[in-house]
């Protein structure tokens, strides 16, 4: 399997504070890592650091595009989404002044993922495709801002807390979403999670953050098997 993501040594924070120390994994392509850890440890700030919304100290990010390694430190953001990366940040920021369909439309770039494919996937956006974002459902907005990342066609995603503050239901169908688009249809992901058990059993590898540096990395089904592992690492009960 190729690589697609190398992390090497990677620190990064806001302005002149360094969040993260010296941080090393990597991604094959069509792989899904679970980016795990307690409040504050640095999950948004490395999801951010790979979009470009940060400023990093040190370390490298390789991406592979095509045939070449590119170094996307040396790239503002829009150029990284152009490499192929879809960013879904916390605050979705979604156009809330345009319609369903013209936030799809607005960014979308060549490739299987269509307005009408991210319809198929999000029914519930196919229902409202005339709305505007300002008339969506927290769900929904999460939907459509899944949705508008797919529309770029990336390569890589990038998920940062997507099943937060969401109802049940939505969960569940945003979880099958990201089943489909991770394990059928074989996008690599990052997703940030506060719920282990929910992304561990759609993931491959588990990286858990501590204090801006990698305190655990393995297969997701080894974290998974280890509850008391979890628990201390997190927190949290399996």
């Amino acid at each position: 399997m190729a690589e697609l993501l190398r992390v090497q040594g990677l620190r990064a924070g806001y302005g002149e504070a360094v969040v993260l120390q010296g941080v090393d994994f990597t991604l094959d392509q069509g792989q899904t890592l679970a980016l795990l850890g307690r409040n504050g440890t640095g999950k948004t700030t490395l999801i951010n650091t790979v979009a470009g919304a940060t400023r990093q100290h040190g370390g490298s990010l390789e991406f592979n595009v095509g045939q070449r390694r590119v170094d996307l430190s040396r790239l503002p953001s829009f150029e990284r989404a152009a490499c192929g990366i879809g960013w879904v940040p916390q605050e979705r920021n979604i156009f809330k002044s345009l319609t369903v369909h013209e936030n799809l439309t607005a960014v979308a770039r060549p490739g299987p993922w269509t307005p009408q494919a991210v319809y198929t996937l999000f029914p519930r956006l196919a229902e409202r495709k005339g709305n505007l974002g300002t008339q969506l459902s927290g769900g929904e907005q999460q939907m459509l801002a899944v949705g508008r990342a797919l529309a770029l066609n990336p390569r890589l995603l990038l998920l940062d807390e997507p099943l937060e503050g969401l109802a049940p239901i939505i969960v569940e169908e945003l979880l099958r979403a990201i089943d489909r688009i991770t394990r059928q249809e074989g996008l690599s992901a990052i997703i940030v999670e506060q719920h282990p058990q929910a992304i561990l059993a759609i993931s491959d590898q588990a990286v858990v953050l501590d204090r801006g540096s990698v305190v655990h990395h393995s297969s997701a089904q080894q974290l998974q098997a280890q509850p008391e592992l979890i628990e201390g690492l997190l927190g949290v009960k399996r």
